[in-house]
């Protein structure tokens, strides 16, 4: 009788874009674009987003690895990526479960490599577009022809058939204690895997919306920088500017005072020949001294008036610039004050962005077990942790603390004639509402005697 060889894993790659998967392919089909042999066109002068997958017979998702691939100007892969897809699957951690157990998945803030984190990326675990839940329905509708398994039952034969004997077909098993404590080891492993997948998926989102925020922040501190430098060569133009009207001031000064001693010649030119004048006839001389003087002060008074007048326009515009500069000085500070503001509260915008989003806090501590804590409580939380425990518990931390220890080491806390501690193991105080120092952390022997001594 010849059997048939079941069908292995496949491998595939998907290819992502902004509006999620644009194709698919199988890994042989994608090692041809690797050598050369094949180009992708559409793909030109591009980083495109990838993902490795390996599905098993059933079109489940065994494993994935998200990755980056350039493609040049002719739409050909780079020659220098070298990235060994199947070894990180295989050393990936655990990831969600899509359909048959938790995948083994490889991205930016998961991957087993250090060195090869900066060529991987972080899928998209938001609702409206979760990257995994793509990819999975995409296996599921099979464009890549895979050979499917069809589950066939289980004949067995007819002669490894055993019957029990007729007494026992109705009589119901008995459940032993140690079936029971099977059964209850087995129900918490699945639990602490179900807890312990819940936790890494909240991680992988934690870090994903951790990285979109850093990005967001970056592109504002860049937005801030840009304009921060564009304020600040306005402001070294307006100063060239000002330092140009100053020079082109002193020039006009240094002029006016030319202007002033070309008169002063002239008057004492005038004055010669008045003196010479005054010699012929005195009358003459005073006729002509007067218009000279009324024409030297027409002249001067003109003068010092257009002067003065584009003195007064240099004024106004230095002025002006002072007004300009002084604006843009305050326009940089709010701009740097909003960015610090927005470093500063990018912490609490994350924590209230994932609390609207439906991320709960949860925290274990002994004796309260897993707490929920709201946004509100985070900061007291943070502040002393076994504090907030013991306020759960309806006990003083200092009762916490000393129940806490007795918990994690139950031996008689008792200290001998010699100085050394008695350590007699004693039975467990589970609740530290309970607990009661001086007896329930001493053993029967010492706690008796601390009571015949407080009796005495």
């Amino acid at each position: 009788m010849s059997m048939l060889k079941k069908p292995q894993q496949v491998e595939a790659v998907v290819f992502f874009n902004d509006r999620g998967i644009c194709k698919q392919m199988l890994y042989s089909e994608f090692e041809a674009i690797l050598d050369g042999v094949v180009g992708l066109p559409e793909f030109s002068d591009c980083q495109m987003r990838l993902a490795y997958v390996m599905i098993n017979p059933r079109l489940q998702v065994r494993a994935v690895v998200f990755f980056y691939l350039d493609f040049d100007e002719d739409g050909r892969a780079d020659t220098g990526w070298n990235l060994p897809l199947r070894q990180l699957a295989e050393r990936a951690g655990r990831g969600p479960d899509l359909g048959a157990g938790p995948i083994r998945l490889a991205c930016r803030s998961q991957c087993p490599v250090s060195w090869q984190q900066m060529h991987l990326w972080d899928p998209s675990l938001n609702t409206d577009c979760n990257d995994l839940t793509q990819l999975r329905d995409a296996i599921k509708g099979n464009n890549l022809g895979i050979l499917v398994e069809e589950e066939v039952p289980q004949v067995l034969d007819a002669e490894r058939l055993q019957v029990a004997p007729e007494d026992s077909w109705y009589a119901p098993p008995e459940i032993t204690k140690e079936m029971a404590e099977q059964l209850a080891e087995k129900m918490e492993k699945e639990h602490r895997l179900k807890t312990a997948q819940l936790v890494r998926q909240q991680r992988l989102r934690l870090s994903s919306l951790s990285q979109q925020n850093e990005e967001a922040m970056a592109r504002v501190r860049q937005a801030a920088d840009q304009s921060n430098s564009a304020l600040q060569e306005q402001i070294r133009v307006l100063q060239q500017a000002l330092r140009q009207q100053e020079e082109a001031n002193a020039a006009l000064q240094d002029e006016l005072a030319g202007v002033s001693e070309r008169f002063q010649a002239d008057r004492e030119e005038m004055n010669q020949k008045l003196r010479a004048l005054e010699r012929h006839s005195r009358t003459e001389a005073d006729i002509l001294r007067a218009q000279f003087e009324g024409e030297l002060q027409t002249r001067v008074a003109a003068a010092v008036a257009e002067y003065r007048e584009q003195l007064a326009i240099r004024d106004v515009e230095l002025a002006c610039r002072d007004q300009v500069d002084a604006q843009l000085q305050d326009e940089v500070s709010r701009l740097r004050q909003a960015c610090e503001a927005l470093e500063g509260q990018s912490g609490q915008l994350v924590m209230e962005r994932l609390a609207q989003l439906g991320v709960v806090f949860v925290v274990y501590h002994p004796g309260a077990g897993h707490l929920t804590i709201p946004l509100a409580d985070l900061a007291r939380y943070q502040e002393n942790p076994l504090a907030y425990a013991a306020a759960k518990c309806f006990v003083s931390e200092v009762q916490y603390r000393q129940w806490l220890a007795h918990y994690q080491q139950p031996t008689c806390e008792a200290s001998l004639a010699n100085g050394e501690r008695c350590s007699m193991p004693i039975d467990r105080v589970e609740a530290p509402s309970r607990f009661v120092a001086g007896e329930s952390n001493c053993c029967p022997r010492h706690r008796a005697g601390g009571r015949l001594r407080t009796a005495g």
